[in-house]
């Protein structure tokens, strides 16, 4: 027995009948939206894993020059941690998005 050529496709995007007016409206595009939202969520979570190893093993390569070498990915591990979760942190809502440099006007 061999592979199937080619893949299988999912709909990955969210459901086109959802009315956020109206979420009961629909219960099927309710619960479609909702997997949609939780499948998004898992997806940011194991992005933020991922930067965390990576941080790690720079962390344990580059030893004392860990502070300069590996601020890049202590950067990225950061904004990507930023407004995952499921919402118990209790944080203002303006604390979850990635976070704005701010840039001085001359």
């Amino acid at each position: 027995m061999g592979r199937k050529k080619g893949t299988v496709e999912f709909d990955e995007g969210a459901p086109d009948d959802f009315d956020p007016a109206n979420p009961y409206k629909d219960p099927v595009a309710m619960l479609e939206m909702r997997e949609h939202l939780v499948r998004e969520k898992w997806i940011q979570i194991e992005k933020a894993k991922i930067l965390r190893d990576k941080v790690k093993w720079c962390y344990r390569v580059e030893g004392v020059n860990h502070l300069q070498k590996c601020r890049h990915l202590v950067r990225e591990y950061l904004d990507s941690t930023r407004g995952i979760g499921w919402g118990k942190d209790h944080r203002p809502p303006s604390l979850h998005g990635p976070k704005v440099e701010e840039v001085e006007a001359e």
